[in-house]
């Protein structure tokens, strides 16, 4: 086993929370690595190449606002970037700000142990490794676990099989080739249009449809872009106060006061914006299912007028969730896909898939013949990658121990018995429901300030406490009940990974809403956290 090395903080990964961790550590003179499994920064965006792959989010949006240089100098090419860019963007970042040299890359994490003697954490890696830090921060990512299915015959394929989420490096050419895409969630809905335009015929797997939104793309001219820049400061304010952490216009209109046609008007100037404001056009679209249910039928009108084929269309029009409490997809031709000659869509729900084979895939209608599989099956989000690792809290407790029943957290920051572990954008805050790279900062700073803190009153513990815990985990699942989120089977609540506890994990109350609850918890002297160690005295004066 080699020496450990010792640092203040340890960090686990290096996208965009762990790339600005390291910035801001830096900055407070305190110590740190980034333990990166992969050979490069990125983090999500390093993994997810598969065709079509871009961001939901504007490009303006998804963007760092920490520095004033960064964001005036950086260009974005459109309006919603692909992974290429926002992967160009990271380097960028990472090489700016001379933040690769505190990055140990092809280094994946194998477990972690509190030292409650010393107040420290030991990380191990699988490379056989071992870092020490008075701190460790999970900056893994929500969406940074594959799931595949366990399809019987998998290993007999003769063709090949890609992951969305664990794209080959060098691209895939399909030309010619007869693909199966199983799945119809964001990632499917990004890259099917693409991998129809090269394969000789695509079929789509489809269990359950999606609704999706045009993003309609387009290149970023100088006054879109200046009308951002000369304005970044109020406009980022403005998006840390939205329920998403996006600034785009919100209408505070009930759905059910207007008429159908006055009402439809709204939704098709939504439609015409593009993206996932779209449910910003009534106020209460994810709290009324009368109100929902409008703009869930202009949608579905939407897909039948964009489909030749009225059986196809009624198969692609979701009928068993309220729009929008799955994440709504944003497509780019998504639909009109459809009506090309090479692509069929095979509705799952009329019989489930039985068996991959040699030559294919079998359902339990027909057999298709397949040179190539794509699996746009999902993640294990918000807690895959955590329970993939052995860590142990106080008495040696482990963390799936403590989430057994599903996750628990005060704030969506730390878990009770695991002193001075922080958890990035973790289960218990707005996370997937927001646009991260706003979570993210508003995280880190949260992190960082309280380091800080401790640092200053000569303190070297910060737990969360159980009743802090338990009380926030009731009011996170009060609110997400008061909406129409957990009326669907989704990812949010887990179902999609057999055996795991169906709990709604993000924190639905809003990006402004939680952050003000931050903000205060801080200013009060953490309250909800025990703080100890050298000068304990400290804390209670």
């Amino acid at each position: 086993m080699q020496d450990a090395e010792h640092f203040d903080v340890v960090i686990v990964g290096a996208g965009f929370a762990g790339l600005y961790l390291l910035h801001r550590l830096r900055g407070q003179g305190m110590s740190a690595v980034a333990l990166e499994a992969a050979d490069g920064v990125g983090g999500t965006w390093y993994w997810n190449r598969y065709p079509g792959a871009r961001c939901d989010v504007e490009s303006m949006q998804y963007s760092y606002s920490f520095d004033e240089e960064l964001q005036q100098e950086w260009r974005w090419s459109e309006r919603f970037a692909t992974q290429p860019e926002i992967l160009r963007y990271a380097n960028h970042v990472a090489d700016r700000f001379d933040l690769r040299r505190d990055i140990r890359f092809n280094t994946r994490v194998s477990g972690a142990e509190f030292d409650a003697g010393r107040d420290r954490w030991t990380v191990r890696t699988e490379q056989g490794g071992t870092f020490t830090g008075r701190f460790c921060v999970m900056a893994t990512g929500c969406l940074s676990s594959t799931r595949l299915p366990e399809f019987p015959g998998l290993e007999s394929f003769r063709g090949k099989t890609y992951h969305t989420g664990q794209w080959p490096h060098g691209g895939v050419d399909f030309t010619g080739q007869r693909v199966g895409v199983v799945g119809t969630g964001s990632s499917a809905i990004q890259a099917i249009p693409v991998i129809a335009e090269q394969a000789e015929h695509l079929f789509v797997f489809q269990r359950t449809p999606n609704f999706s939104i045009p993003a309609h793309n387009r290149p970023i001219d100088e006054a879109y872009e200046r009308s951002w820049k000369d304005r970044y400061a109020e406009r980022r304010q403005q998006a840390r106060q939205m329920r998403t952490g996006i600034d785009y216009p919100i209408n505070q209109a009930s759905a059910l006061e207007l008429e159908k046609a006055e009402r439809d008007r709204v939704y098709e100037e939504r439609w015409q914006l593009g993206s996932t404001s779209f449910m910003a056009a009534f106020s209460d679209l994810i709290t009324d299912r009368a109100a929902n249910e409008t703009a869930a039928e202009f949608v579905r009108r939407k897909i039948r007028s964009l489909v030749h084929d009225p059986a196809v269309a009624e198969l692609l029009c979701p009928d068993n969730h309220p729009i929008g409490t799955k994440r709504i997809c944003v497509d780019t031709g998504y639909y009109q896909t459809f009506n090309r000659d090479n692509v069929t869509l095979v509705n799952l729900r009329e019989g489930g898939i039985e068996a991959i084979t040699p030559t294919g895939l079998r359902t339990a209608k027909a057999e298709y013949e397949l040179d190539s599989i794509v699996f746009a099956t999902g993640f294990d989000a918000m807690t895959g990658t955590l329970l993939a690792m052995d860590i142990r809290g106080s008495g040696g407790r482990t963390l799936a121990e403590a989430w057994e029943a599903g996750p628990v957290t005060y704030l969506g920051l730390m878990v009770a018995g695991f002193p001075n572990l922080f958890t990035v954008t973790g289960p218990g805050s707005p996370s997937v429901l927001s646009n991260m790279i706003v979570s993210i900062e508003q995280h880190v700073e949260w992190i960082t300030d309280a380091m800080a803190y401790l640092r200053r009153q000569g303190l070297t513990r910060i737990e969360a406490t159980e009743q802090a815990q338990e009380d926030w985990v009731r009011h996170a699942n009060e609110v997400a009940h008061r909406t129409l989120y957990p009326q669907a089977n989704s990812w949010y609540m887990g179902v999609n990974i057999p055996g795991k506890p169906q709990v709604f994990m993000p924190y639905i109350g809003g990006v402004g809403t939680y952050r003000q609850i931050c903000e205060e918890v801080a200013a009060e002297g953490y309250r909800g956290f025990a703080l100890s160690g050298a000068s304990s005295a400290a804390a209670a004066e």
